[in-house]
C-alpha cells in the first residue's frame, strides 16, 4: 500500500514543501532514498524503537520511502514523526484519512515521545501557503508556530497522541495566540536602561544620533570607561520592532532553533556580542549545510564586537560587503541561499595595547608607534563603514556617586522615533531606504543641501584637521540626522559641528 504524509525543508529562511512516499509491499529490505543525511538515515532505528515501545508492529515486509523532490537535500532528525506515520500508515496500523491534511515534523526519542525541532515558524508559514489544514509538532515549538494564523496548530508530547488524533481517539490542544495582542503588550520590555548611566552625556547624545540615523559606530576609551554598559543599553532606545521586522528577525532565530519555548514573537530589537575568537563562517554565516551567522541574528538589532583590534583580521574583512548591502549571500557548488542582515554595528576599543593614551590620569606606556601599529589592526574599508567614532573617557567619582536621576532610555527613545518618521517620509519613494546612514553618495547631494556658511565650515575642517576624503559623505550622513532631531528641514553649520567631532580616527593627529 503506498502512502503520502506531509514535511518541510527550511533552506535560508524559507521552507520547501516535501512529500513522503511510502510504499509496503512483500519483502524483507528497507530504502530511504531522496537524498536524506545521515541524520535521517539513522531515523530507521529511532523508529522501530519508538513503535514496538508503543505497541505497534516494525512491519517485516519491503518498505521503500522517497522523500520528494530528490533534488534537495533532506537533512536532521525533525522528519522521524512524518516517516513513522507513514509506515504505519502504509502497513495499515492506523488510518490513512487525515495525513493528507496535516504537516507533520517532529524528532522521536527511542520511547515514542517528541523532540523539539528548528524553524517552525517558516515551516508553518510555507504550510499556511499551501493551503494545509493544520500543523502536528512537539509542543515545544507550538507557541513559536501558532504566530501564524489561519493555521491550526497541534502540539504533541507523543507518537501515541498523534497516532491517536489521527485514529479519531482523541484529541489534541489547539494552540492558539494572539499574536498582535502579545507583541505590542511585550514590546517595549528592556533589561536595560539608560537611567543607569551615570555622566557621559556627550556618549550617550552621540549613541542618541546613531539610533536615530541607524548609523555604524566604534567607541575609543581606556578600560573601565563604560563602553560595554553603554553598548548593551543601545536597543532600548532604539525604535520598537514593527509586526514585519518582528516576524522576519523570529524567523532566523527559528532556522537557528534559538526560540525560547515559551516565546511565540520576539518583540526586543536583537543584540549580538560574539567573543573575539569567533571564526568568519560563524560570524557571517556557512558551513557545510549553510546557517545563519551572528551577522544575521542581529538582523533589524545591534552587532556588537568588543575589543575591535583583537578579532582576526579575515573575520573582520567578511563583514565589508554585508555591511554594505545589508544581506550575506552564502553559495555552494548545487544551491546558494541569502540571509538577511541589516543591522547597526557597534564596536569598541582600546586607545593603544596598554590602553591608557590620551587618559586624563595614567600614562601610556607604549613605545613610540606602537598606537598607530594598535590602530592598524582595522582596515581603512572597514573604517569607512563606520559613521561616528567616539572618544569615551573614564567618570571620575564625583559623578558615579551623585543620586540624580538621569535621562530614561524611554525619553531618548521618543526622540530616535521622532527622527525616523521624518526619514520614513523622506525616503517613502526609494526602495531599500529607511534611514540616513543607507543614502547613496547621489541621494547625500539630493537631501543635504548645505549653505555658504556651512560649505566653509566643512572645509575648514577638512583642511585644518587632516580628515580623510572619505570623512566626507559620513559628515554629511551624521549631521542630516542631527538636523532631523531638531526637526530642522536644513542642515545648519552647528550641526555641521557636532558631526565633524565625531571622526576622531580619521585625524592625522590621531595615534601621533
Amino acid at each position: 500500500m503506498m502512502i503520502k504524509t506531509f514535511a518541510s525543508a527550511v533552506h535560508g529562511i524559507d521552507a520547501t514543501t516535501i512529500t513522503i512516499e511510502t510504499d509496503v509491499s512483500q519483502g524483507i529490505k528497507f530504502f530511504l532514498v531522496g537524498l536524506p543525511d545521515s541524520a535521517v538515515k539513522e531515523s530507521q532505528q529511532r523508529m522501530e524503537s519508538a513503535l514496538r515501545l508503543n505497541g505497534f508492529k516494525w512491519p517485516k515486509k519491503k518498505i521503500i520511502i522517497n522523500m520528494a523532490p530528490a533534488d534537495i537535500r533532506k537533512e536532521g532528525s525533525s522528519y522521524d514523526l512524518p516517516l513513522a506515520l507513514a509506515v504505519l500508515a502504509a502497513s495499515e496500523q492506523i488510518s490513512s484519512e487525515k495525513l493528507s491534511r496535516y504537516l507533520l515534523m517532529g524528532e522521536l526519542s527511542l520511547d515514542g515521545s517528541l523532540q523539539p525541532i528548528k524553524g517552525a515558524l517558516p515551516i508553518a508559514i510555507k504550510a499556511r501557503e499551501e493551503g494545509f489544514e493544520g500543523f502536528i509538532l512537539p509542543k515545544q515549538n507550538a507557541r513559536e508556530a501558532a504566530v501564524v494564523d489561519k493555521l491550526k496548530i497541534y502540539g504533541a508530547e507523543t507518537l501515541e497522541e498523534v497516532v491517536g488524533f489521527l485514529n479519531g481517539d482523541s484529541e489534541l490542544e489547539e494552540t492558539i495566540v494572539n499574536t498582535r495582542e502579545e507583541f505590542f503588550n511585550q514590546l517595549c520590555n528592556s533589561d536595560f536602561d539608560f537611567s543607569d548611566v551615570k555622566g557621559q552625556e556627550n556618549v550617550k547624545r552621540a549613541l542618541e544620533i546613531a539610533a536615530a540615523g541607524g548609523h555604524n559606530l566604534i567607541m575609543i576609551g581606556p578600560p573601565g570607561a563604560g563602553k560595554t554598559m553603554l553598548a548593551k543599553r543601545i536597543p532600548s532606545i532604539l525604535p520598537p520592532f514593527t509586526l514585519h521586522e518582528a516576524l522576519e528577525t523570529t524567523k532566523i532565530h527559528s532556522v537557528v532553533g534559538r526560540i525560547d519555548k515559551e516565546t511565540s514573537l520576539m518583540t526586543t530589537r536583537p543584540f549580538r556580542s560574539p567573543h573575539h575568537t569567533i571564526s568568519d563562517v560563524a560570524l557571517v554565516g556557512g558551513g557545510t549545510y549553510p546557517q545563519p551567522g551572528e551577522i544575521s541574528l542581529a538582523h533589524n538589532g545591534v552587532l556588537f564586537l568588543d575589543e575591535l583590534p583583537e578579532f582576526k583580521r579575515t573575520v573582520l574583512e567578511v563583514m565589508r560587503q554585508p555591511l554594505e548591502d545589508r544581506h550575506i549571500t552564502i553559495s555552494r557548488a548545487r544551491f546558494s541561499v541569502d540571509y538577511p542582515a541589516s543591522l547597526m554595528l557597534v564596536a569598541s576599543m582600546n586607545p593603544c595595547f596598554c590602553g591608557f593614551y590620551n587618559h586624563p590620569s595614567k600614562i601610556c606606556v607604549c613605545a613610540p608607534g606602537m598606537v598607530s601599529k594598535y590602530l592598524n589592526k582595522i582596515s581603512g574599508p572597514l573604517l569607512d563603514r563606520i559613521d561616528i567614532h567616539l572618544e569615551v573617557v573614564p567618570v571620575p567619582f564625583k559623578r558615579l556617586s551623585e543620586l540624580n536621576e538621569t535621562e530614561s532610555s524611554q525619553s531618548i527613545r521618543e526622540r530616535v522615533i521622532k527622527a525616523r518618521e521624518i526619514q520614513l517620509a523622506r525616503y517613502k519613494d526609494i526602495n531599500g531606504i529607511f534611514c540616513n546612514a543607507q543614502m547613496s553618495s547621489r541621494q547625500i547631494r539630493d537631501f543635504v543641501q548645505l549653505d555658504k556658511e556651512g560649505s566653509s565650515r566643512l572645509k575648514d575642517a577638512m583642511e585644518k584637521l587632516g580628515l580623510s576624503a572619505r570623512a566626507y559623505d559620513r559628515i554629511l550622513r551624521v549631521s542630516r540626522t542631527i538636523a532631523d532631531l531638531e526637526n530642522s528641514e536644513n542642515v545648519q553649520s552647528d550641526h555641521l559641528s557636532e558631526a565633524i567631532q565625531y571622526r576622531s580616527l580619521d585625524r592625522d593627529s590621531w595615534g601621533g
